[in-house]
């Protein structure tokens, strides 16, 4: 989602349902890779708000242990559910089991949309971490990290 200007927000504010939902996410699905969207709006300072955060299952072929994907029914759901509303899908979440919160090679294999966000959240050992926003750039291969803040 772009800004006015076309300026991508660095600030990304998450609301403590959806951080809790995604961590709890992570958790239950520990060894394998959670994954799932973010809908959210940008406000009136160009910060990303995350205002949902919708669970999917990891289709992702050889049962998601180091790999994402989103269902697509899921995403044509959600598509429809923020139809003529302030809301749009502003990115996505999954899940690195003990593994860094970080891109990985092949996170920035997957990155076709480079104005998402992707929140990447370390679980070690079945316990989740607070989750790192990033934008990625899959023609580049470049990363950037965004400053990921947690609303009351």
């Amino acid at each position: 989602m772009l800004t006015p200007g076309n300026k991508q927000p660095t600030l990304v504010l998450i609301g403590a349902a959806p951080l809790a939902e995604i961590m709890a996410h992570g958790e239950r699905t520990y060894p394998q890779e959670c994954c799932g969207l973010l809908t959210g709006f940008t406000n009136e300072n160009d910060e990303l708000v995350i205002s949902q955060a919708i669970p999917s299952p990891n289709v992702a072929s050889g049962g998601g242990l180091d790999a994402f994907e989103v269902d697509p029914q899921v995403r044509f759901d959600v598509m429809r559910s923020v139809k003529g509303t302030d809301s749009d899908i502003v990115g996505h979440y999954h899940s690195h089991p003990d593994h860094p919160a970080k891109p990985s090679a092949t996170d920035l294999n997957l990155a076709f949309e480079p104005e998402f966000v992707w929140l990447i959240m370390a679980v070690d050992k079945g316990q989740a971490n607070r989750p790192q926003a990033w934008r990625l750039d899959g023609e580049t291969r470049t990363s950037q990290s965004l400053t990921l803040t947690r609303l009351p």
